[in-house]
């Protein structure tokens, strides 16, 4: 089958499946729920797992016809766009059932306890420690800048299980419990007036043996393969609903998006793409569709989308050689921060005086000025722009390692000096 017929083929069911089914007076749970034992929720991810194993075009047209449909999208966050694909590629069979079903159902949320107050954008250089008890582990430590902890039921944690080992070894990663005693969560509230990072502590929490993601001390390499996929603006697990926030199941699907719609969150706005629809609204509104710096600022806009459609070309074609998405991905990372300054700034100087409000007395009731002021996090949240030159430098143009790295790399961790 030519692949223009097998991507109408996909269309057409999926669009006959969305004509039977889609009831936006269904409960939430209930609609994740049917999305995920359908196939339809995530058309790219494997059978079982809440896809139907579809490619390329294929899944687009799946997810086209979801929103032609005008059906709600499945659920969305760190649990779809990293958990997920991380555990597709390291879990066990028995962890991938055990977590799995609710992710793809949006019964379970997650975070990512990653970075450190102590270690900055050397993410190698974490003190979390992992302490093995019997068949458990002990962590103590504490972690920074986790989006939505505050609601999450897991998270992703990297820890140190080896001091004696050179930094990037000795690390081990796991899925832990968030509503266990020994995790306390403080949000960090931030200048968009919002709290969507956190702070955890972690005081003697546990988590079993049968937790750990990966081989003991390769928490860094299972750590990359998560990082790259947050990296990645075509991540399939990256959908259109809002990412983060508590999320009540049992509500109509109609009551919960109307809801979220009138949430004034840049973060989330930010990650589903929405903001390009509401840029367009604001020139329109504001009648600058012909003036010609405006005019200027869009081709810059749209040059940058054909670089980033071209650099996603080649991290899927990274995807293909290696099962996941390579170094490539950090110039994807890297446009992608680009280009929310550049919506940013267009956005405003449309507006002109008016860009200075905010909320109920701005466009779009104040959606678009949260967006601005969230788009500061794009340069540093996933990797700063920093370590995503670095990365490029380092391992897609073969450039040497920055002076005295590569000693710290060979220097047992507990000998580094730490602050």
């Amino acid at each position: 089958m030519a692949e223009s017929e097998s991507r109408n083929a996909v269309y057409s069911e999926a669009m006959q499946w969305y004509e039977n089914n889609w009831d936006p007076n269904c409960s939430l749970g209930d609609w994740w729920k049917l999305l995920a034992e359908s196939g339809w929720a995530f058309p790219s991810w494997p059978t079982g797992f809440g896809g139907r194993g579809l490619k390329g075009k294929e899944a687009k047209a799946a997810k086209e016809a979801q929103r032609d449909a005008e059906a709600y999208g499945p659920p969305n966050g760190v649990a779809t766009f990293l958990v997920a694909p991380t555990l597709m590629h390291y879990g066990t069979p028995e962890q991938q059932q055990r977590y799995m079903p609710g992710i793809v159902s949006g019964r379970d949320t997650w975070c990512q306890l990653f970075s450190e107050p102590g270690s900055g954008s050397d993410m190698a250089g974490l003190a979390t420690k992992a302490e093995r008890d019997g068949d458990e582990w002990i962590i103590t430590g504490q972690k920074v800048w986790n989006s939505g902890a505050q609601f999450a039921k897991y998270g992703i944690l990297i820890a140190r299980t080896d001091p004696h080992l050179p930094k990037h070894k000795g690390i081990t990663y796991f899925l832990i419990d968030m509503q266990q005693e020994g995790v306390e969560v403080r949000p960090l509230r931030e200048m968009t007036g919002v709290a969507a990072f956190n702070e955890v502590f972690l005081s003697e929490a546990r988590v079993s043996e049968t937790d750990r993601l990966g081989d003991l001390g390769e928490g860094w390499r299972v750590a990359m393969t998560t990082l790259s996929h947050e990296r990645d603006p075509e991540n399939p697990g990256m959908g259109d609903t809002p990412a983060f926030g508590e999320v009540d199941l049992a509500l109509p699907v109609h009551e919960h998006a109307a809801i979220q719609a009138n949430k004034v969150d840049g973060f989330s706005l930010a990650l589903s793409g929405g903001v390009s629809k509401i840029l367009n609204e604001i020139i329109v509104e504001t009648g600058k569709e012909e003036n010609p710096i405006i005019r200027q600022e869009l081709m810059g806009l749209l040059a940058m989308r054909r670089n980033s459609k071209w650099s996603g070309q080649r991290a899927v074609a990274s995807v293909k050689a290696g099962g996941q998405p390579g170094p490539e991905v950090s110039t994807l990372k890297l446009l992608s921060s680009e280009m929310g300054r550049q919506i940013r700034d267009i956005g405003l100087n449309a507006l002109g005086a008016e860009g200075m409000l905010t909320g109920s007395h701005a466009s779009h009731n104040g959606l678009f000025h949260a967006y601005s002021m969230f788009t500061p996090a794009m340069s540093i949240a996933g990797g700063t722009d920093e370590v995503q030159k670095n990365i490029i430098g380092e391992r897609v143009l073969g450039l040497p390692r920055e002076p005295g790295e590569q000693q710290q790399r060979e220097t047992n961790w507990s000998e580094l000096p730490h602050s």
